[in-house]
């Protein structure tokens, strides 16, 4: 091999080393300068290439299935309207009739032309002289019925010649006996008799294309019909059609030979005195009636080309509204996957009003909802760390500080310190649990009536018993006519789940001996449970915020006692239930001054009604 440096300097004569290189050397600098085709390049392997390009680039996978289905369609149409043309049955019958008619006229030709036999009709004179005014004298029908007409081949070649020539048809006259007597085949000249056999044909096998056509005509003509099989000059009654007519009676055949062409072939007894004596069958030649009906198979293909033409083009407008949206939709939905950026955006096609767009709609709802739950997902992880590292940094100080104690109050102040947060601790991590789970848990559950009236009394008369460490009573009120009912489609446990938070919660924020209120009302399809306390109230601009996660606001001997989740818990399922929940304050009557204060929270909640 010579490197890049040694090609140049021998494509430069005028280099130094130019005189110490041979003629031998140039032109084995030529062979290699000139690049060799690689096996991969051939032109079929760069049109298989170019069509793959082609094809994906062009069209995809939908695409080819609507177009190829589509055509699939008409090519079954199309070939069932060729392999069944009416068109070609009765011009098979047309062709037939005509060839009776002409055959009936050759054969009434040949009978007049043929030699008749008198010498065995004798003359009575005496029956001469005998004869009337009128009467005429010949032989009888029985004396007619054995006199002999041989059809003689001199005499019938010039006739047949004349009536076949113009008709491009086979004529074959066969005697009593079933033998070839003339074939129009075998005639030349002005009618004279070919006396010599012709050669056999050529034995040379078609071309694969001619076999191609060949099979394909076959099989488009062949149907039902016999093969014909070209039989010898003595073996005319092998021909059904031959044998009727000598039997007097006239016969048509279809036949099929093995190149695919139909031959129609009749046959008429040529007799005189209704004496039968030879047959007459006539034949097509070739493919005339193939050409016409391949003239109007062709007519038919030229319409499936332009029907197909047609179908390709709507089919490509049917799939460029299909798979195109499609194809942008997955792409987006790989591009969410893969989350190439913060949000991806699904392309909008809700305006199509059909299945893309509620596809295209549905994609958006599902991926924005997935967002929101992965955004969700990061801030309850950041929130959980957050909260869990208070306590433990608490734990932490109060662990270390423990040895350094000096006394017992104070190393017992630690310890209370430290049991404090490992409570705290425990009920961080079960709320935390509990809010983890509960949404597979709404979703695997099915919902079932629950009965709201009898779910507030259990959980009134659970209250009032342990009270949650306080005082605070807690009574439940019912509006509505006797037979209301107070049924909600729900979880039953997840429902007492949020009215228990609601009433734990009233019952923290109220005065020792206070009373929490729950009143229930139906209004037309929904239930309304109503939860009031008599403390200090919330905070403005803190409506929202009591239902984050986490979030609280309690009075310092309160701090610590409660996660901060059970409101959010709450909140979320409720609207899991279809339904909403919404704090605010109770204004007290205004006292004399006019002025107005907070008489106590209200927690507002509403769910669909069955």
């Amino acid at each position: 091999m010579l490197d890049r440096t040694q090609l140049d300097r021998k494509k430069h004569p005028d280099d130094d080393a130019a005189p110490s290189i041979a003629p031998e050397a140039d032109s084995a600098v030529e062979t290699i300068a000139e690049p060799t085709p690689r096996s991969g390049w051939r032109p079929a392997e760069v049109l298989k290439r170019g069509w793959r390009y082609f094809t994906a680039l062009t069209f995809s996978s939908l695409t080819r299935r609507i177009v190829s289905l589509n055509l699939v369609g008409l090519i079954a149409l199309v070939t069932g309207i060729l392999y069944l043309s009416q068109f070609r049955a009765g011009l098979i019958d047309a062709r037939a009739q005509s060839l009776l008619v002409q055959a009936e006229i050759i054969a009434s030709a040949i009978a007049a032309s043929a030699t008749v036999e008198t010498n065995t009709i004798t003359v009575d004179p005496d029956r001469l002289s005998d004869l009337k005014t009128g009467e005429t004298y010949g032989p009888s029908e029985e004396l007619l019925s054995g006199i002999e007409f041989p059809i003689n081949p001199e005499r019938v070649a010039p006739v047949l010649r004349r009536l076949i020539s113009p008709t491009k048809t086979r004529a074959r006259i066969y005697d009593r006996d079933g033998v070839l007597t003339l074939d129009s085949r075998n005639l030349y000249g002005r009618g004279d008799v070919l006396r010599f056999e012709l050669a056999p044909p050529s034995t040379e096998k078609p071309g694969i294309a001619e076999r191609t056509m060949i099979a394909i005509r076959t099989w488009l003509n062949r149907g039902d019909l016999p093969l014909y099989r070209e039989l010898g000059p003595e073996n005319g009654n092998g021909y059904e059609e031959v044998q009727q007519a000598l039997n007097g009676r006239k016969a048509s055949m279809v036949r099929i030979n093995d190149r695919g062409e139909v031959i129609v072939s009749v046959s008429v007894p040529v007799q005189r005195f209704r004496a039968v004596h030879g047959a007459l069958m006539l034949s097509t030649q070739g493919d005339d009636i193939d050409q016409m009906v391949t003239a109007e198979r062709l007519a038919i293909l030229k319409v499936f080309g332009i029907a197909a033409a047609v179908m390709i083009v709507l089919s490509l407008l049917l799939a460029s509204t299909i798979a195109g949206p499609v194809r942008r939709l997955a792409e987006s939905a790989e591009r969410v996957r893969r989350r190439i950026k913060t949000r991806v955006e699904i392309p909008d096609f809700s305006r199509r009003g059909d299945e893309i767009g509620h596809l295209s709609g549905a994609l958006r709802d599902m991926t924005g909802a997935l967002y929101n739950r992965i955004e969700d997902i990061e801030r309850f992880a950041a929130d959980v760390a957050h909260e869990l590292k208070n306590p433990l940094t608490s734990m932490r100080s109060a662990i270390e500080t423990l040895p350094l104690a000096k006394t017992e109050d104070s190393r017992g102040r630690l310890l209370a310190v430290i049991s404090h947060d490992v409570r705290r601790l425990d009920r961080l991590i079960s709320d935390i649990s509990d809010a983890s789970r509960l949404d597979a848990e709404l979703q695997r559950q099915d919902a079932a009536p629950v009965n709201i009236r009898r779910l507030i009394e259990t959980l009134t008369s659970v209250a009032n018993e342990t009270q949650y460490g306080t005082d605070v009573k807690v009574k439940a009120r019912f509006e509505g006519v006797a037979n209301d009912t107070f049924s909600v489609p729900g979880h039953d446990s997840r429902l007492g789940q949020v009215i228990a938070n609601l009433l734990s919660n009233a019952q923290s924020f109220s005065e020792p001996g206070g009373e929490v209120r729950v009143t229930c009302r139906r209004l037309k399809s929904e239930i309304e449970i109503v939860v009031d306390d008599d403390g200090d109230g919330i905070r403005p601009g803190a409506f929202d915020k009591i239902f984050e996660r986490f979030y609280t606001d309690r009075p310092q001997h309160g701090f610590g006692q409660n996660s901060g989740l059970g409101l959010s818990i709450s909140k979320q399922i409720i609207e899991a239930h279809g339904g909403r929940i919404r704090a605010e304050n109770r204004a007290a009557p205004a006292n004399a001054e006019g002025d107005s204060r907070i008489a106590g929270a209200r927690f507002v909640v509403r769910l669909p009604a069955i």
